[in-house]
């Protein structure tokens, strides 16, 4: 479910139907504050996974930075380590067997 933050000043709308998501999660943050609303909904995990996707990203730019060919080739192998480092993170793990069946 994606989850959409209203803004800090929203107002619940009277011409729409009551049970309307936006209308949901407005009176939530009205009653008990936009931070359980954030527990609640699970937004600040959401935060956390950007954020955490965001630095290798800073690091790989779609740019070199280096000028001389070789500082923009070490460069590229920098970039290309932290990314199979990341990508190795959320890599599942398994053993694979062979000839048995369950």
């Amino acid at each position: 479910m994606v989850v959409i933050p209203p803004r800090a000043n929203a107002v619940e709308r009277s011409d729409t139907d009551a049970s309307s998501r936006r209308d949901r999660h407005i009176a939530a943050i009205t009653t008990d504050g936009r931070m359980k609303w954030q527990a609640a909904t699970g937004y600040g995990k959401r935060s956390l996974v950007e954020t955490a996707i965001g630095r290798p990203k800073a690091l790989i730019r779609r740019r070199l930075r280096a000028r001389s060919f070789g500082a923009q080739q070490s460069e590229v192998a920098i970039g290309c380590t932290v990314l199979n480092r990341m990508l190795a993170c959320a890599r599942p793990k398994f053993l694979r067997r062979i000839g048995t069946t369950p």
